[in-house]
């Protein structure tokens, strides 16, 4: 950002440096050039009048006229004047010592000829010394006239020598001026840039630190303009947000709380219960055929429930933290593959075919009861939405990561939704009967068990294409997960 100040600062600078000496330059080459036109016209009036008094106090009987214009020449050229004299007669010219007549522009010539008056145009003064270059000049133009009424046009060069380096030096002044001026407002812009953005960035860090968790972290207010303003705003949003976040953790912590709780309060009669339906259940041959099937329906939905509540107890020990590994050494493709089977009647009933690509041993030092729990969780899942299609369950693994996918060709779901599949009690089609009684925690808690593996659980969905989940861990405890043998989104063809 300062850099970006500084740059945008100079760019302004510098196009408003470069117009202003563009016009300073060019009113102050004007001003020169018409005040060296009216004295230059001004001189030359005075030594044509001077020229015209001898000229006609002459005594043209004891010298020709044409050598009386060479001489009024020469002593026009001796006066200590900054021009130089061409006089043009019928037959030839007189011009001054040091210069060319072709110094004479034709334009002005002509016009000198064919109107009466006193003329200016800019020229290049050509010099007979063949070393020095030509130089910017002024002519001014007017006629002397003889005794006898005949009219010789005579020409004043004036070289722009002292003018020229004039503007030189005000050109480099100009430039250098500039460039100072240039130099201190980037100075001035790195000072000021410096002093907001140190500001900026020290609210930035607060706002990260915030961010973090570091609800205590404030920003020093100085004065009163918008830097104070701002941090100020940010002190009272951190203040606002520690607030809410304080009231939502105690609020999440009785939750937590209530859920364990009212989970463990639930165990005794929950297993109570399931005595009397077990026995129930095993009697039920006895009963008439309404009360053995309300003895089969309850013995089902015990079953849902006593499910719900352990997850529900697990979900409380992830919360708490109370979570641990046990880890073992176990073949991760033995163990899918019996979790496939496993499901093979659910798959059957509801006319899915599952297969599995698997090397034929993988090696993981892993729990298998949390990773058995996770494969259960996929594989059901898929098998409920597969909408009758395959699902392909496929194990792969390098020197340092093992993968799982579960791939369906149900529903679906929306890509925006693959964080969301994971949150608890969340389902993408509230209205869809569940084919399988699950607690609405079965995702969660695989994401869980992920976790603590120092693993991840990712999901890919698209409407109508169906979905697929890849359940990355380590070989090794320990390792950290950066890769995964297999591709969150499934293959072209799978």
């Amino acid at each position: 950002m300062p850099l970006r100040m500084i740059a945008m600062t100079s760019l302004g600078t510098m196009m408003v440096l470069l117009l202003g000496n563009l016009v300073v330059l060019h009113l102050a080459t004007e001003g020169v050039l018409e005040g060296k036109k009216r004295s230059a016209i001004a001189e030359a009036s005075v030594a044509v009048d001077r020229m015209q008094t001898e000229m006609r106090s002459s005594d043209l009987r004891t010298s020709s006229l044409y050598e009386r214009l060479a001489q009024l020449a020469d002593e026009a050229a001796a006066q200590p004047n900054q021009y130089r004299i061409i006089i043009r007669g019928p037959v030839s010219s007189f011009v001054s010592p040091g210069i060319r007549e072709d110094s004479l522009p034709e334009e002005l010539a002509q016009k000198v000829v064919e109107e009466d008056g006193m003329f200016a145009a800019p020229t290049t003064v050509r010099w007979t010394d063949p070393q020095r270059s030509g130089e910017p000049g002024l002519a001014v133009g007017s006629h002397l006239v003889g005794p006898d009424g005949q009219e010789f046009p005579v020409h004043f060069i004036f070289p722009l020598t002292s003018e020229a380096q004039t503007l030189s030096v005000l050109r480099r002044a100009e430039t250098t001026a500039g460039a100072l001026l240039l130099l201190a407002l980037c100075l001035v812009s790195w000072v000021v840039a410096r002093h907001v953005v140190g500001q900026v960035r020290q609210a930035s860090v607060a706002a990260e630190q915030i961010a973090s968790g570091h609800y205590d972290e404030r920003l020093p207010v100085h004065g009163t303009d918008d830097l104070a303003s701002l941090a100020t705003s940010l002190n009272n949003m951190a203040a606002e947000l520690t607030s809410h976040i304080t009231a939502l953790e105690d609020l999440s912590r009785v939750q937590q709380r209530f859920v364990s709780d009212v989970s463990h309060e639930l165990r005794t009669p929950l297993t109570t219960v399931r005595m009397a339906a077990d026995m129930l259940f095993e009697n039920r041959e006895d009963l008439d055929p309404f009360a053995a099937r309300a003895t089969e329906l309850m013995h089902d939905e015990l079953d849902r429930f006593e499910t719900m509540l352990g997850d529900l107890l697990e979900i409380s020990r992830f919360d708490a933290g109370a979570a641990v590994l046990a880890l073992e050494l176990t073949d991760l493709t033995g163990l899918v593959a019996r979790e496939v089977e496993a499901q093979r009647p659910l798959a059957e009933r509801l006319g899915v075919e599952v297969a599995l690509e698997a090397p034929s041993v993988a090696m993981v030092e892993m729990d298998p009861r949390r990773v058995r729990r996770v494969m259960r969780n996929l594989i059901t899942n898929a098998i409920e939405h597969a909408e009758q299609g395959p699902v392909q369950v496929r194990v792969a693994l390098d020197k340092s990561v093992a993968a799982v996918t579960v791939r369906d060709h149900g529903v679906g779901f929306e890509s925006h939704q693959a964080e969301q599949v994971f949150h608890r009690f969340w389902r993408a089609d509230p209205s869809r009967t569940r084919a399988v009684g699950g607690s609405g925690l079965g995702l969660a808690i695989a994401l869980e068990d992920a976790s603590l593996h120092g693993g991840w659980l990712k999901a890919w969905g698209r409407p109508g294409r169906g979905a697929q989940f890849l359940f990355v861990l380590p070989r090794y405890a320990g390792q950290v997960v950066t890769r995964s043998p297999l591709p969150l989104a499934p293959l072209e063809g799978r």
